[in-house]
């Protein structure tokens, strides 16, 4: 009787993914760089790679200070809530249409993608 080992991927855990894509999107929305964000959070880039690229979820210590770097709560960071605009950096028109965008992910997935178009083409046409 031999031993075998087993050669798979660790397999993800549930929302690791969303997690990742949650991160990146808000170190984009603050206009941070991976690197930015370590520095931040007291870090490495290539932490910051490796949670953005869903293969975990970092630990209770770190998460906190990538919340403080990009300041949101906690709770917004694990998607409990929903990530506000950082009002710190943010003009009253920028919040308005901050809330417009927050009113476009209630539309059907159709009408959301169609909202989109719009804004691509209109982007496209100021280029």
């Amino acid at each position: 009787m031999g031993i075998r080992i087993a050669l798979e991927m660790a397999r993800q855990k549930a929302g690791d993914e969303a997690f990742s894509r949650r991160l990146a999107a808000i170190r984009r929305a603050r206009g941070m760089t991976q690197i930015d964000l370590a520095d931040a959070a007291g870090t490495t880039q290539r932490a910051v790679s490796y949670y953005e690229n869903a293969f975990g979820v970092p630990p209770a210590p770190v998460l906190v200070a990538l919340a403080k770097a990009l300041r949101v709560t906690t709770d917004e960071l694990l998607g409990v809530k929903r990530v506000r605009p950082d009002s710190r950096t943010e003009d009253p028109e920028t919040r308005r249409l901050w809330k417009k965008f927050q009113q476009v992910t209630e539309l059907p997935e159709k009408d959301q993608r169609a909202v989109i178009r719009l804004i691509n083409s209109l982007a496209g046409a100021r280029d």
